[in-house]
């Protein structure tokens, strides 16, 4: 007995009991050192996130949007703004299908609105937002009062104010302006990061699109701290939307008013006045117009946007820079490719006849007999097809196309909404070799009756009003190639680059310079000799549309004659009867109208 152990200490050996201690002492150890480093974690190397997490379940902000920039004519009148328009929203996960009749029938007694109304725009779901439902728009004062009245009783609909875009004139220069549009899903994704919200508006063409980011603005938006149900505990800051800058266009709008009368009673057509010694814009107008504000609507419906975008008369189309057959206000361009190749100087004369034949085809001249034995200047004055068949034949088809280029054809302006331009197109021999853009090369080549169409502005030529504005404009500034713009901002556009020298002899320059006075003095042109008027020099035209629909009218000119200080173009789209019988008359109303202001 006295050598053996005792039995309670084999007992705990055998239990391990003893060891108990250290083994809770380590799980607690395990446990209290993984709660450690899991806190360690999340406070230092995940607590900006977390707390960034919780502040948006916390604090919501209320976007404010900016107020978009003015667009001003050069006198500072306002051509483009903004105006508030309040309009009533359901917000849909705050209300049942159940609950939908009730609430419409309160809203419809409330504000005077048709229930299948509200009912049709609730079946077009949320908009651009993604969380609400236009109900009705731009409501009346008294409407909007009755609501806050009774707020309270619509937990689901609200009203708010939204900030749209407005054009007080309506279609007035609506090409050159523009007009701004929900930005989409796509462009949200780009635009995000430059401080876009999926709410914003963007700029789609004109003005609107080429400054946007001078005119848009900065957003704002108030902070508030809300609790788990949504409700407003208090404002936790307030930031103000930033507004967008004013821009001053080039724009004169009592020139831009009587241009856009001068197109009323035709089908479509153009009008473009420019300052030759700088370029700047005073009017440019087309018709058929259409009204930006169409698209400052918060609610448009699909047969609405069809009947603007699918009309056949395209109405979204500016004729000011689309490209036409200019007829015979292309001559000074012959006239010019003719004096400069050497092949007939300023003092040839040439003898006109009924018709020259080119390539089996008799091409006649416009009266039927021909104007007798002439030069440059009576052949400008009489537009005499003839003479200029001889000469751009007599130069061929590069001649022509070097003398083109030289005053800016066959290529955009520079305008700053120069996306939406036409190049036009001046046919010549290489072009014809390459197959003229829609036939394999060497299948079409060029041709004695290309070159005698091309001499007098027809078939294979096609340039835009806004282009030949700019080339009369060389003419009359003694041979700079200026650069059309319509915001003249920080830039000189006088400088080299933006008014280029044209490399023309003098010679050449004032041969044309005097046929087209004598074109109005006592020519087609007579109808611009107007009493206590400056000099008037130009040229008109009445073009074959090579599409196949009636002819064009054109006229093209610049005043004074010694010292320019406008150009004016009117082109009558498919208005048969002549230049002088449609389109002068509509420069003329442009002219008057230049004269009065300059003369106040």
């Amino acid at each position: 007995m006295s050598g053996s152990r005792p039995l309670g200490r084999a007992n705990q050996r055998h239990s391990g009991l003893g060891q108990q201690p250290k083994v809770l002492l380590a799980l607690v150890l395990l446990f209290c050192g993984a709660m450690v480093a899991r806190l360690t974690w999340l406070q230092l190397l995940e607590g900006a996130r977390y707390r960034e997490l919780a502040d948006e379940n916390r604090i919501r902000l209320v976007p404010r949007s900016p107020i978009r920039g003015r667009l001003l004519d050069r006198q500072g009148r306002v051509l483009a703004s903004s105006k508030l328009s309040y309009n009533l929203y359901l917000q849909p996960r705050l209300l049942s299908d159940g609950n939908w009749p009730g609430l419409r029938d309160s809203l419809s007694q409330l504000l005077n609105l048709p229930k299948q109304d509200l009912d049709q725009r609730r079946r077009q779901g949320v908009g651009t937002d993604g969380y609400r439902i236009t109900l009705a728009t731009d409501l009346k004062p008294e409407q909007v009062l009755r609501f806050r009245e009774q707020a309270r009783s619509f937990e689901a609909a609200q009203v708010d104010v939204d900030v749209l875009r407005h054009y007080p004139y309506g279609t007035l220069a609506a090409h050159v302006l523009g007009y701004t549009q929900p930005i989409t899903e796509k462009e949200f994704k780009t635009l995000a990061d430059q401080g876009y919200e999926i709410r914003d508006r963007i700029g789609r063409i004109g003005v609107e699109a080429a400054y946007e980011p001078h005119l848009r603005g900065k957003w704002g938006g108030q902070m508030l701290e809300v609790n788990a149900m949504g409700e407003v505990q208090r404002s936790l800051g307030d930031k103000p939307s930033q507004a967008g800058k004013d821009l001053l266009l080039t724009l004169d709008l009592d020139l831009q008013l009587a241009a856009e009368k001068a197109l009323e009673d035709k089908p479509g057509g153009a009008v473009v006045a420019l300052d030759p010694r700088n370029g700047a814009i005073r009017a440019m107008a087309s018709r058929p117009a259409f009204d930006p504000n169409f698209f400052s609507k918060l609610f448009t419906t699909q047969k609405e946007y069809d009947k603007l975008f699918a009309s056949s008369s395209k109405p979204l189309l500016s004729r000011a820079m689309n490209a036409y057959d200019p007829g015979s206000t292309w001559k000074p361009v012959t006239s010019m490719a003719g004096m400069e190749s050497g092949k007939f100087l300023p003092d040839v004369r040439l003898k006109t006849a009924a018709c020259i034949t080119y390539g089996g085809h008799c091409f006649p001249d416009h009266n039927g007999v021909g104007f007798g034995t002439i030069g440059y200047e009576d052949a400008l004055r009489f537009s005499s097809n003839t003479f200029f068949y001889q000469v751009g034949v007599g130069v061929g088809s590069k001649a022509l196309y070097e003398a083109a280029i030289k005053l800016g054809f066959d290529a955009r302006t520079g305008i700053e909404i120069g996306y939406e331009e036409s190049k036009g197109l001046v046919g010549h021999q290489a072009w014809a070799a390459k197959g003229r853009g829609w036939a394999e090369a060497g299948t079409t080549p060029w041709i004695p009756e290309d070159m005698a169409s091309a001499s007098i502005g027809q078939s294979v030529v096609q340039i835009t009003p806004l282009q030949l504005a700019r080339a009369y404009a060389v003419f009359a500034n003694g041979g700079f190639l200026v650069t059309p713009h319509l915001a003249d901002g920080a830039i000189d556009w006088t400088s080299s680059l933006r008014r280029i020298k044209v490399d023309i002899k003098p010679s050449t320059l004032a041969t044309i310079r005097r046929g087209l006075r004598k074109v109005v003095q006592d020519g087609t042109g007579s109808g611009l000799n107007l009493p206590n008027f400056p000099q008037v020099a130009g040229k008109t035209g009445t073009a074959e549309d090579s599409t196949g629909g009636s002819d064009h009218a054109w006229f093209a000119c610049f005043a004074p004659y010694q010292s320019a200080e406008i150009v004016v173009v009117a082109f009558a789209q498919n208005t048969p009867g002549g230049g002088s019988v449609h389109a002068l008359p509509m420069a003329r109303q442009v002219l008057q109208a230049w004269n009065r202001t300059r003369s106040s």
